[in-house]
């Protein structure tokens, strides 16, 4: 019974998480990209200067 419980419990945090990533992705925060282009090293989309997003 407490492995069941314990599970359920996991289960719930790990959605919690996934479901907080997908919203910050929406909203345009990203894990790679912090959106500081004044701190890019190169590989975030912002340091594309020929207007595309540098993405392939």
């Amino acid at each position: 019974m407490g492995t069941v419980i314990v599970l359920a419990v996991l289960v719930l945090i790990v959605g919690l998480i996934v479901r907080s990533m997908i919203r910050d992705k929406k909203n345009g925060k990203s894990l790679q990209c912090g959106g500081n282009c004044s701190g890019c090293g190169g590989h975030c989309h912002c340091s594309a200067g020929d207007g595309s997003s540098g993405r392939s």
